[in-house]
C-alpha cells in the first residue's frame, strides 16, 4: 500500500517554490504532499509531509505560511525544522523556540526570554531550507470533513509503515521522538488505521481526477 501511495503521488505534477505563476492551477481547497530533495522510498521521491489548511479557500495561503511568510508561530512544519537545526548545535534558545507566541498572554510571560532578532535569522534559514529543498504536489478536496480524513489516512499509512528516512535527513535531529521514527515532518494524524483497499481506489480517483496537470 505505502508503494501504491508513493507510485501515485509520484505520478502527479510537481511544483516547487517559487509557486506564485501556477497560482492559477492551484485549488482553492485541496491537501498538498511534500517531498523532500534525497530522501527516497525505493524508486520513490519519499513522502515527507501530508498536509491541508483549516479555513474555506485556504490552500494556497498556507503552502505560503509555510514556505514564504516567516512565522514559525503559524506553521508547525517550519517551526519542527527549526527545532532541528537548533538541536544539532545544542542551542540553549530550543526551549523558547518551542513556545508559540500568537498568544499575547505567553508572548508578555516570556518576553524576557524572546530574542526576536534570533528568531528572525533562524526563520530566514528554516526558509532558504524550505525553498531549497522542497517540492509538492496537490489535489483538490473541496470539504473540511473530506480534507481532514485524507490527511489522516495518508500520513497513518505512512507513519504505520517500514518507511524510513535517510541517514543525512534534517528530521534525524528532532527532538520529537515521532519525527524520527517516522520519517514524516509530523507528530499529530498518525494514529489512524491503514487505507483500505477501497479507500486506496477512491483516493486514486480523487486525486488523478482532480488534480491540475500539464
Amino acid at each position: 500500500m505505502v508503494s501504491e501511495i508513493h507510485k501515485l503521488f509520484n505520478e502527479q505534477k510537481r511544483y516547487s517554490f517559487p509557486f506564485d505563476v501556477f497560482i492559477k492551477e492551484i485549488p482553492a481547497n485541496g491537501i498538498y504532499i511534500l517531498f523532500e530533495k534525497g530522501e527516497k522510498y525505493g524508486d520513490y521521491d519519499r513522502i515527507v509531509y501530508v498536509g491541508t489548511h483549516s479555513g474555506k479557500n485556504r490552500l494556497y495561503l498556507r503552502l505560503n505560511e509555510h514556505f514564504v511568510k516567516e512565522n514559525k508561530n503559524r506553521s508547525i512544519f517550519r517551526d519542527n525544522i527549526g527545532r532541528c537545526f537548533l538541536n544539532q548545535g545544542n542551542h540553549p534558545y530550543l526551549q523558547v523556540w518551542k513556545l508559540n507566541i500568537t498568544s499575547r498572554a505567553v508572548k508578555e510571560e516570556n518576553l524576557k526570554r524572546l530574542d526576536l532578532d534570533f528568531e528572525k535569522q533562524m526563520e530566514n534559514i528554516i526558509s532558504n531550507y524550505i525553498q531549497t529543498n522542497f517540492s509538492f504536489c496537490i489535489f483538490r478536496v473541496d470539504t473540511k470533513e473530506e480534507r481532514d480524513f485524507w490527511k489522516r489516512k495518508i500520513a497513518s499509512a505512512l507513519a504505520n509503515s517500514s518507511m524510513k528516512p535517510s541517514s543525512n535527513w534534517l528530521g534525524n535531529s528532532s527532538p520529537e521522538d515521532k519525527i524520527r521514527e517516522t520519517g514524516l515532518w509530523k507528530v499529530k494524524d498518525l494514529s489512524e488505521s491503514s487505507l483500505t483497499t477501497s479507500e486506496f481506489s477512491e483516493l486514486q480517483d480523487l486525486v488523478k481526477g482532480r488534480t491540475a496537470k500539464n
